[in-house]
């Protein structure tokens, strides 16, 4: 069943701006506390650094488009973004290749099945389906440009820093952490490269997502880089125009149907945002024209999304008027 627990919460309805900066401290104040309390789920442990991480983390940053910063709890705490770089990456490799290429390629469906299925790959006669699980997301990464794989490395980094407003780091620790225990990731790769997907050598390309699943980011971080994609491609911090309004408008897309996994339909019938989790306890969660939510909490649902992050920005989504199918104020959502 999905992290929500928000039946008792009005769904307001904004067309318009954020509200006031007070009222956005507030309610980013109470989702805080109405949830930092709550113990349910389980800290990732595939990837044994990340077992490492204190369960009682709860950090949640708003960052509007107009560069409004509201924080709460452990805001500035630094984790590894996980599968939340492949949203981003998508974003700079259709910037660099394309819509249709990006279509046709990789695609745009949801596979149903968890994150790193083997079986989504066979029964779609080798095609990756979407840049949201790690067949598509390795097959996304082997198109960033680069002459040579330290180029397309750097590329990566640098594309994602320029979307958080300041340069990232890698994990060394956690990049040697994931490298022991990648083989199924490997796997893939080899199996793309079967199927004429993969040009690159396939294990150059799994060392270089492993990578940028092992840049160092915060809740503020993320909800920079979502509120980036929320401004037309237009970092609101340092105001650079990191990607296209339109790559930010396919991400977006690809986001809102694909971002939480198996789960991605639930999560939109309950929040109704384009959003992207992480093993490590990170959501984006991104209102176009609005800003961005970036929330961090170790403790992981089976399908691997942070559960005090989900329902913190459930949350946000109904008292700030964020969701996009809310037109109107309502009442109960109970029914």
């Amino acid at each position: 069943m999905f992290e929500s627990d928000v039946l008792d919460v009005t769904q307001q309805a904004s067309t318009g701006d954020l509200p006031a900066k007070s009222h956005v401290d507030d309610l980013i104040a109470d989702a805080h506390a109405r949830y930092a309390g709550l113990s349910d789920g389980v800290v990732a442990d595939y990837i044994p650094i990340l077992a490492e991480a204190d369960p009682s983390w709860f950090g949640l940053t708003l960052v509007g488009i107009n560069g409004s910063t509201h924080s709460a709890g452990n805001a500035d705490i630094t984790f590894s973004i996980q599968s939340i770089s492949k949203a981003f990456v998508f974003a700079l490799v259709c910037e660099e290749v394309g819509h249709a290429a990006i279509h046709d390629r990789i695609g745009v469906n949801n596979t149903g099945l968890p994150f790193n299925s083997v079986m989504a790959v066979e029964l779609n006669g080798g095609n990756p389906m979407n840049s949201m699980v790690n067949a598509g997301a390795i097959a996304t990464t082997a198109l960033m440009p680069g002459r040579t794989i330290a180029a397309k490395w750097e590329n990566i980094r640098n594309g994602l820093s320029r979307f958080a407003g300041r340069a990232l780091e890698m994990d060394d620790t956690v990049y040697e952490s994931e490298m022991l225990t990648n083989q199924r990731n490997k796997a893939i790769a080899r199996l793309l490269q079967s199927y004429k997907r993969l040009d690159p050598d396939p294990l150059d390309i799994v060392d270089i997502y492993t990578r940028q699943c092992a840049l160092s980011v915060t809740a503020t971080d993320l909800a920079i880089m979502g509120s980036t994609l929320a401004n037309g491609g237009v970092n609101p911090i340092t105001g650079e125009q990191v990607v296209s309004a339109w790559a930010s408008r396919d991400t977006l897309a690809l986001l809102a149907s694909c971002g939480l996994y198996e789960r991605s339909g639930e999560w939109l019938f309950e929040v109704g945002l384009p959003a992207k989790s992480g093993v490590s306890g990170g959501i984006v969660a991104v209102a176009p024209g609005k800003g961005a939510l970036g929330a961090f909490s170790p403790p992981l649902d089976s399908a691997g999304n942070s559960i005090r992050g989900q329902r913190a920005c459930a949350y946000l989504s109904r008292s700030l008027g964020l969701n996009l199918f809310a037109s109107s104020t309502l009442d109960s959502f109970a029914s």
